[in-house]
This record gives structure tokens, sequence and C-alpha cells, in this order.
């Protein structure tokens, strides 16, 4: 055969047998994401920011999600030295990771916009929604850059609520500027090397001095974005009490008045198993200046404000990451084709693309959730303190251990080239592990939603709440009953364990009243928009994540599911 005849015989490939869904905008494809925002976002609002979110979900498809592979695999590094000898430490910074702050704190003001009173161009306080709607799209792309800026939005909250006038009236506007020449950011000294969550063990020391400034002494050593240019820091007093009730809050610029350096310095940098772009490290403490916040021997009370809005932001990102792993893996099972069909329309990969797209949904339901309840408690509604104070460690505790299964089952759609660096897969899950570190691990965080049911009386409170969305929801009556019962057994659970049982019983419980909750707020969500999806998913979480069954017999939603009024709640929508 002639060699140009052999060339011919080839078969002729049509399409890459690697679906890429590099350059997709994330917001527009997210269908499921327009249904929710039009039930959790007033109408006027929802109009004036899909220009915005159109926009960050084109970036974080493309060129953020590029930038984001380049910083992770240039990550920060300390510099000790100028080149005249002066002892000036820098943490230098990869371009790429640069520009993703412009991107961030500059462009969208993911750290200022819920502290101005106009952010891309909307006159008035924009609802904690906007932000986290926001902040959800962008670390589709970028993981550890959403670190500084949570932390600089939680001190800056921080600081207005506790912080005297004077304090308040000199640091605020740099942190809530959206000039990238003038912005500051933020971080959080807490953690040591024997008090991780025992803050009581706290052995930073703290000094007053004649002009009301504080001097602190001593070694932190877990701090992520070590050069900020302000941090909050826990010390104790020198002639303060023991324990808890010695510890005191401060805000420790990173220079001084003069321009120069504060008296501290960045001993190393963390090598990091993840957010290798966004620099942690170990500090020293050698008689910084610092100013304290709030009032003295209250400092625990004060950091745990800005914990608990970190803790949100947590569950924020973790909902981000899954998505991202979802959709990469729905798009791979759509585009890739394998003995003579799609892989999505295998009944294996369908059954596990369901277990992908269950933990990720209920996370972003309940960060719409806990998203309105942080607007009705800063706004003062009754109640919605304390519904605040459960939902954000469930979210905390539930969201981020779900994250890391989803971002490693995710990985195995794609095969062999999902673990490969140079595909998002390894970094969603390196960067899906830290959530349930930062800010207390799952132990800490399933303790504190027993500790809100017996300081905050919240766990009423959240069943008031779901009993609510259960009837304002069209629902079939044997799965409304099954979703009053199982929430029922859920508070029971916790209130045993808030009794009892906490240090045993917490992350069963925790567990539980996050699936009756998100289970109740997805099919209430179906209701109201006509989603049959979402009620399957609803329905799904509480067959597979709550209710008892069978290991070994076949899966089987309850005939008496079935709701017929869904399809007169579509049709009315």
């Amino acid at each position: 055969m002639p060699e140009n005849a052999a060339h011919a015989a080839l078969p002729t490939a049509h399409a890459h047998p690697i679906p890429d869904r590099h350059g997709q905008n994330l917001f527009t494809a997210d269908t499921e994401l327009h249904d929710l925002l039009a039930l959790y976002l007033p109408e006027d609002l929802r109009t004036h920011m899909r220009p915005h979110f159109e926009r960050l979900g084109g970036l974080a498809g493309g060129l953020l999600d590029e930038l984001a592979g380049t910083a992770d695999r240039n990550p920060p590094t300390l510099k000790q030295r100028t080149r005249t000898g002066l002892d000036e430490q820098k943490v230098l910074k990869h371009p790429a990771y640069v520009e993703m702050e412009r991107l961030a704190l500059s462009e969208f003001g993911l750290a200022a916009i819920s502290h101005r009173d106009e952010t891309l161009g909307w006159r008035g306080k924009m609802p904690p929604l906007v932000k986290y709607v926001l902040t959800y799209l962008f670390v589709q792309a970028e993981f550890g850059l959403c670190c500084p800026v949570s932390m600089t939005d939680s001190l800056t909250r921080t600081l207005k609520k506790f912080g005297n006038p004077e304090l308040v009236a000199r640091f605020l506007p740099r942190l809530t500027s959206l000039d990238f020449d003038e912005l500051a950011q933020g971080a959080m000294f807490m953690t040591e090397q024997a008090a991780g969550s025992d803050i009581a063990a706290t052995a930073t020391m703290a000094r007053r001095e004649a002009d009301g400034s504080w001097r602190i002494t001593g070694d932190k050593w877990f701090c992520s974005n070590p050069d900020a240019d302000f941090a909050m820091v826990l010390a104790r007093a020198e002639d303060g009490e023991a324990g808890m009730k010695g510890v005191s809050l401060f805000l420790l610029p990173r220079r001084l008045e003069d321009g120069s350096l504060n008296h501290y310095r960045i001993i190393r940098l963390k090598d990091k198993l993840g957010t290798r772009s966004m620099a942690s490290g170990e500090i020293r403490l050698e008689g910084a200046v610092a100013w304290l916040v709030g009032e003295e021997g209250r400092g625990f009370v004060q950091m745990a404000d800005m914990v608990n809005n970190s803790r949100l932001s947590n569950g924020v990102r973790a909902a981000g990451l899954m998505r991202r792993a979802v959709a990469e893996a729905e798009y791979i099972a759509s585009e890739r084709r394998a003995f003579g069909r799609t892989l999505d329309q295998m009944p294996l990969m369908q059954r596990q693309l369901d277990k992908l797209r269950l933990p990720a949904e209920q996370a972003r339901t309940m960060v719409c959730q806990t998203a309105l309840a942080l607007a009705r408690s800063d706004a003062g509604e009754p109640d919605a303190y304390a519904l605040l104070r459960i939902l954000t460690p469930l979210i905390k505790f539930r969201a981020c251990r779900d994250a890391r299964k989803v971002t490693g089952d995710a990985m195995e759609v794609r095969g062999g080239c999902g673990y490969i660096e140079e595909w998002s897969d390894p970094r969603l899950v390196r960067d899906a592990h830290l959530g349930s570190i930062w800010e207390g691990t799952s132990n800490i965080v399933a303790l504190d939603v027993i500790r809100a049911v017996k300081r905050e009386g919240s766990l009423p409170v959240l069943r008031a709440h779901c009993e609510t969305l259960l009837d304002d929801a069209t629902l079939a009556p044997a799965f409304a009953k099954a979703l009053h019962d199982s929430l029922a057994r859920a508070a029971a659970l916790a209130e045993t364990a808030a009794r009892e049982g906490g240090d045993v019983l917490a992350r069963q419980a925790a567990s539980a009243l996050y699936h009756c909750t998100s289970s109740i707020a997805m099919a209430w969500e179906a209701s109201r928009s006509g989603s049959a999806a979402r009620l399957r998913w609803a329905q799904l979480v509480l067959l597979h994540r709550v209710l008892p069954r069978d290991p070994l017999a076949p899966d089987a939603m309850p005939a008496d599911w079935n709701n017929t009024a869904m399809r007169t709640a579509k049709a009315i929508a």
C-alpha cells in the first residue's frame, strides 16, 4: 500500500477526546444558581448585579483560572533584607497573585463590599448574599486569596463593632478603600504552638504604655497573610487575670506612623499542602506596637465574632470548591464518549454524579439561608442572631468536610488526567482539605453547634425557621411528614447532646441538623421555583443522609413522596 494511502486510512478525529471546560462562563452556565438568586435576592438588585456576576463568571472560567494556576505553581517567598543590607522583610508575591488581589480587593471589592455605602454602582448597603455569590464564583478559580479577603472583611467588621471611635476613624478608611494602592489587607494572629483552640493557654504578653498603646511580645505559630497591613492579635495583659479572662484583643499595624516596620518578624513561611498561592507564616512579636480593641479581658468574645464571620466564609468557599468540582465532572461526563455513548448516559456515572451533586447543592442552599440570617441579625431582628449562631458552625462543619470527598471523587471522573497538576482537580483536592482546619477543626466546630444550643437557645429558633419553610412549601404529604419527623429526631439528638453527651454526640447531632435543615430548605426552594431536580435532591438528601436504610437493598424512592403538586407549582411559576 502506498504511504499516502496508509495515512488516508487512519480515522479522522472530529472532536478532542479529552473535554476541556476552560473558557466557559461559570455564572451563565450555572442555571440552578440563577433560579436560587431569583428566590433570595430582590429583583432590582439581581438585575443590577447580573452583569457583574457574568463578568466574574467569565473571568473565573478563563483568565482568573489561569492566574490561579500560575500562582499555585509559583508560591510566595520571604525576602529578609534589601540589597543595601537593611533588615526589611518582605513577602514576594508572583505577579499573577498580585493581579488576583487587584481583581478581588479593588475591582470587585470583596473585602470592603459589606462596609461601604456604594459598591459596583449600587447605592446603599449590599446584603451579605451578594458578597457571598461573588466569593462563590471567585473561589471556583482561586481559593487561597479568599482567605486574606475573608480576614480583611472580618477584621473590618470586628473593628467597627468593638473598636473605640478614634481607632475606627483612624484605620477604617484604608480597610474600606477600593484604591489598590491605598487599600489595606487584614489578618488574625491567634494560633500558638501550645494554644490552638485552647485560647485560655495563650502565652503572648501585652504591656500597657503611657501613650495608651500596648507592646506585644510572643510567638504566633500559624499566621496566614503574615505581611498584612493590619492583624487582630490575642494576647494576655501582664497584669491581667489567668485563663480566658486575661486574654484581650489588639489591632496590630504592619507599619508604624513613621513608615518603619513594626517590631515583629516573620520567622519563616509555611510549606503547605494547599493554598500555595497565599503566604502563611510564623510570627515573632518583639515588643510590637498595638492598640486595644474593645474591653480588656474580653478578647476571646470579641475575636469569636471575627472567627464566626470567617467560619461562614469557609462554608461559602467549600460550596464554591464543590460547585467547581461537580461542574467539571458534569461537563466531562456529557462530552466524553466511550463504548458508543457519552458517560452521562451510563447508569453508574449517573449515580456517581448524583453523589457529587447532593452535598454541593446542600452547601449552596445553606449559604443562601445563612446569608439571609446574617442580614436579619445585623438588622436586629428578633431571634435572627440565635439562628445565625447555629447555622454558621453547621455549614462550617459539614460543608467543609463534604468538600474533601466531593473534590476527590470528582477527580476520578476525569480519569488519569484528573491526577495531573495541569488540570484543576489536584488543586481543588489540596485546597479543600484546609476548610476543616481553618478557624477550628471539625470537633471544635461541632462542639460550637452544641454551645449555640446551650447558651444561645438556638435550637427552637432553628426548628421554628425550618417549620416555617415547610409550611410555606407545597409538598407531597408523606414527604413533608418525613421531613418534619426527621427534624424532630435531629433536634432531640441535639438536645440530648447539649444535656448530657456533647463530647460524644456533637458531630452526629451537627450532621443531623445540617442534613435536615438543608433538605427542608431545598424542598422549599423547589416548591417556590418549580424545580423538579431540586425536589429530587432534597428527597435524596433525606433518603441517603438522614433516614435509616438497608445498604444491601436496591435504592427506591418512596412512592408516596411523589409530588403531584410540583407540576402545579411549576406551571404557576
